[in-house]
Order: C-alpha cells, then structure tokens, then sequence
C-alpha cells in the first residue's frame, strides 16, 4: 500500500493542505505517520474527503458529518438524519424557485417603480417572513456554522 502525502492527497482531493490540517484537528481524518514534515494519508483518505464533501455540500456541519463515522472509521449513516435533511433541502429548493421566478418577474415587470408591483413586494414580504425566522448564524470561512439561538 502506497502512501499518500499530504501534498499528494491536496492535489487529489482539490482541498488546500490547510483544509486537510484543519480535518485532521477536528478527528474527521487521520495522517498514519510522517515523511519528513509531511503528512502520509492512507489512499482511503481520499474517499473519506468525499463523504465529508458531499455531507457538507448537502449542508451538515462538519459536526454532523464526523458522527457519521464510526470508532472504526467506517461511515454509519443515520438515514433518519439523511431524511431530514432532504426536507430542509426541499424547502431551501421550494423558496428559492419562488425567489428566482420573482426576481425574473421583477426584472421585465412594466410598473414604474418595483414598489409599484405587487409581484415585488410579495417577494419583499416573503424574504422578511424568512429572514425573521431564521436562527442567526455565523459561518467563518473554512469553518463549521456556528448556531445562535
């Protein structure tokens, strides 16, 4: 078995090395040893990467995405989480089909004034309703989201 270095997983993953040292701090992946000041990777690693890229491109925090890892390293998915998350998704698709077709409205609408149309100002009245009830939230780049109640 060859092993990778952390260049090489950089490269094939199209992650920066940081993002990698970061993954390793936080548990989500794990070097085997070092050549020199390099990190060495088992090839697996790679495959480890995109789980977490999909979990976090689907929207989990990274948080989320490290349970989803068994002690064993092995993914153990909860498919309870995984429906649930496709609802958020739907509702997030929902709203922002509903944004997008307002906005295009919006764009070629004859009214004088967008405040004039009434399309424009149902979508003011829906982005306000949202922004109300969302959590606040913080997210530092290259970082988890952190919630705010």
């Amino acid at each position: 078995m060859k092993l990778l270095d952390i260049a090489e997983v950089a490269e094939r993953s199209g992650l920066p090395a940081s993002t990698l040292r970061f993954y390793e701090e936080k548990g989500l992946i794990a070097s085997v040893g070092r050549r020199g000041l390099r990190r060495l990777f088992e090839p697996a690693v790679l495959e480890r990467l995109a789980l977490i890229a999909l979990g976090t491109g689907a929207g989990f925090t990274l948080e989320e995405v490290g349970a989803m890892f068994g002690p064993d390293g092995r993914p153990r998915i909860d498919r309870t989480q995984l429906t649930a998350k496709a609802g958020e998704l739907d509702r997030a698709i929902r709203r922002l089909t509903a944004m997008r077709d307002g906005l295009r409205h919006a764009a070629v609408c004859p009214a004088p004034s967008h405040m004039e149309c009434p399309t424009f100002r149902r979508i003011l009245r829906v982005a306000s309703a949202v922004r109300a009830r969302r959590p606040k939230s913080r997210v530092l780049p290259g970082r988890t989201q952190v919630r705010r109640a």
